[in-house]
């Protein structure tokens, strides 16, 4: 468990060491919102086509192996924008984001699927808090960022660090992480080789996709706020760089708390209504964060927006993994559309920004966060037979 709570640590801190200083980079390579947009827009591809087969890759190489692949990616993928900022050539960033979003994308399905195993196997609601380790270790990130901002540290020097951070971790850890099932498909672990390998299936199954629908509205807004509340508080409200990479972190540590402590929520509750008070929050918290006349009301609408952007994600996450046999399709499918949103929904702002201000774009978001909480019944839990659960711990802890 330790192991999972790690690695959900270290992607959160990889990405958040990109996001709190986006507007770094956009000073450097001289770009405006809209081409910004544009770029983070590349990243945003990389993962969009590699979220589809991760769970295939999963199947085929182990969730270690797959955490250990886009690891290596994402290190590879930062060391190549440091480049390309020390140069300040947009086509050499571009290519390190598209890698960039490509390692991502598989290392968080990895941890996902990791995480829906351990969940299953304690027996209560986990799944938060191993995203709350990706939340802390973003704010970890975000006020590194910040720091190295004031002290005018380059960003290309801080992106070579976190690329052998990366690279060390993501090699290592692994190897404690639950035992895997064969390959041959001769044992029946919580996500056998064989029910692995249907991963296209699970593209037809309603309640996937309405899963798929509501992580796709919590994860628009906790993408729209990683890659644009520096920016938005920088440009809207006139703060300098290192304020605006503070709020991102104020926003953080909201989602992290929550995250912390959102699973007796949910087993209390029930996932449907902690879903819907929570995209409730959300939409409340960036309705203030964008009519904020101050940077203090600014940062009381964010921490609204990252309470409430805290528990959709984990809890899509636990909804597409509830039977075991189909948890790494299903999983798979679901990343897909909401790391669609988290990833191609910012940018789509971004250009939206050119026209109304970013801060005023954001209200975009409110939108697809309506939309995920009209159907946030679908992921009503469905509990797992208890001959399958007693398989699930026999088979892992063999």
């Amino acid at each position: 468990m330790i192991a999972t709570y790690a690695i959900f640590g270290l992607n959160g801190l990889v990405f958040a060491s990109w996001a709190a200083r986006i507007p770094a980079a956009s000073d450097t390579l001289g770009l405006g919102a809209g081409q910004t947009g544009g770029l983070l827009l590349v990243g945003a591809v990389g993962s969009v086509l590699s979220l589809p087969l991760a769970g295939l890759v999963a199947a085929r190489f182990g969730t270690g192996n797959t955490v250990r692949i886009g690891g290596t990616a994402a290190a590879v993928a930062a060391t190549s924008v440091a480049f390309g900022l020390a140069i300040a050539s947009v086509p050499v960033v571009a290519v390190g984001l598209f890698l960039f979003g490509c390692g991502i994308a598989l290392w968080d399905v990895g941890q996902n699927i990791e995480g829906a195993d351990v969940e299953r196997l304690v027996g209560r609601t986990i799944m938060p808090r191993f995203h709350a380790a990706f939340s802390g270790g973003a704010f970890v990130g975000a006020l590194i960022g910040a720091g190295l901002s004031a002290v005018d540290v380059s960003l290309s020097a801080h992106l070579v660090a976190v690329a052998v951070l990366s690279l060390a971790v993501s090699l290592w850890t692994p190897r404690h992480f639950l035992p895997e099932a064969p390959a041959d498909g001769s044992a029946t672990g919580p996500a056998s080789d064989g029910a692995r390998r249907r991963g296209l299936g699970a593209w037809g199954e309603p309640r996937t996709l309405l899963i798929g629908l509501v992580v796709l509205g919590a994860a628009l807004t906790e993408g729209a706020a990683n890659d644009w509340v520096a920016k938005a508080s920088v440009d809207g409200l006139g703060t300098s760089e290192s304020t605006g990479a503070v709020m991102f972190a104020v926003f953080v540590a909201a989602m992290t708390a929550l995250r912390f402590l959102g699973g007796p929520l949910i087993d209390r509750f029930g996932r449907v209504r902690v879903l819907q008070a929570s995209l409730g929050s959300s939409l409340a918290g960036l309705v203030v964060f964008v009519a904020a006349p101050n940077v203090p009301l600014a940062a009381v609408g964010a921490v609204l927006w990252g309470a409430g952007a805290a528990l959709g994600f984990p809890m899509g996450m636990s909804a597409a993994a509830d039977d075991p046999d189909r948890a790494a399709a299903r999983v798979s499918v679901v990343a897909t559309i909401g790391y669609t949103a988290f990833l191609a929904g910012p940018p789509l702002i971004g250009f939206l920004g050119d026209v109304v201000g970013i801060r005023n774009a954001l209200l975009a978001v409110g939108v697809a966060v309506l939309a995920s909480f009209l159907v946030a019944p679908a992921a009503r839990e469905r509990p797992v037979t208890d001959d399958a659960g007693l398989r699930t711990v026999t088979d892992r802890s063999a």
